[in-house]
């Protein structure tokens, strides 16, 4: 009897002891701030969805969702970031197409692997992609620009929000299911590109919502056709690419929430549990909505099978149009 007590008391002694080097696991989770990662400068549609679902994540956690604005390379150095974190559940990371699918494609050398180096918590949002012109330009529907890029082809410019980008990939789609070719002009980021085609230095432009909702609904860019897969809801006018018969072509620009791989799995469980209510709380998907983007509130699972199909469609693409960035 005194053996069996002695070796019951070790046992829970060893057990205490371990319990105390173990991380934080979800029913003591979270008990400091979370630092939530964004690849793009405060002010543009990225930030605006983190802060958003990020306010209604803290209420839900009780722990602050600090948003870190980590600009730079297409959001190469906030991936090298995260990547390198603490794998504790207290850094998030706002990863968009190129951090997830693009970026592994268009460059030969990259210091971080999405496959490797982060887990999936869940979807947020996506946006469509828009072909805009300019009011100067005359153009005031689909039929119209295809008209004008088959009769001159080659003769119109298109700005993007840069090489590579959601914005230019989705033009080379169009542009080679809809057998039409434009002058590409890749600018850093979609602020200067609408900037000049509301000044009318470029005629038509490639356009996420939410970098120009707000253009869009003052008249000052005409939206023509939509890359998406069905009617923008809040562009009901606007026909798809898929209903004048281009039916493989769908691109949007979106955003799901990882973290750096090694998390725990019970802390991953919950994040991704606080996520998906957070992006069905009504006030968050209203926010959204007039924002330009859509909610998407998914799980990891459904997250993975998204970007494995968005990685074969798009690696595809970059390889047959040989687009590099280093």
């Amino acid at each position: 009897m005194r053996l069996s007590f002695r070796i019951a008391t070790a046992a829970l002694a060893i057990g205490s002891l371990l319990g105390m080097s173990l991380p934080a696991t979800a029913q003591t989770y979270p008990n400091k701030p979370l630092r939530w990662v964004v690849g793009y400068p405060a002010g543009g549609g990225t930030d605006f969805l983190a802060r958003t679902v990020g306010a209604q994540l803290s209420h839900q956690i009780g722990q602050q969702a600090v948003v870190d604005n980590r600009p730079g390379a297409g959001a190469i150095i906030a991936s090298e970031l995260v990547a390198r974190a603490a794998p504790d559940g207290y850094t998030v990371f706002s990863a968009d197409n190129g951090v997830l699918v693009y970026n592994s494609v268009l460059y030969k050398k990259l210091r971080y692997d999405p496959q490797k180096d982060f887990s999936l918590l869940g979807m947020m949002g996506r946006s469509p992609l828009v072909i805009v012109a300019s009011p100067q330009l005359g153009i005031k529907d689909a039929q119209s620009l295809l008209a004008a890029l088959r009769k001159e082809p080659g003769k119109y410019s298109i700005g993007t929000a840069g090489t590579g980008s959601p914005h230019h990939l989705a033009l080379e789609l169009f542009q080679r299911e809809a057998k039409v070719s434009m002058q590409h002009i890749p600018y850093k980021g979609g602020a200067p590109a609408l900037q000049d085609l509301m000044g009318n230095q470029i005629p038509l432009m490639m356009l996420d919502l939410p970098s120009g909702i707000s253009s869009v609904k003052a008249g000052k860019a005409i939206p023509l056709l939509a890359m998406s897969g069905e009617r923008i809801p809040q562009l009901p006018n606007v026909p798809t690419a898929r209903e004048l018969g281009f039916t493989k072509v769908e691109a949007y620009t979106w955003q799901g929430l990882v973290v750096p791989k090694g998390t725990p799995a019970d802390i991953q469980t919950r994040l991704s549990t606080e996520l998906q209510k957070a992006m069905k709380e009504a006030t968050v998907r209203q926010s959204l909505f007039d924002a330009g983007w859509e909610a998407r509130p998914t799980n990891a699972e459904d997250m993975a099978r998204y970007v494995g199909s968005e990685r074969e469609i798009w690696t595809a693409l970059i390889k047959e149009k040989n687009i590099q960035l280093d």
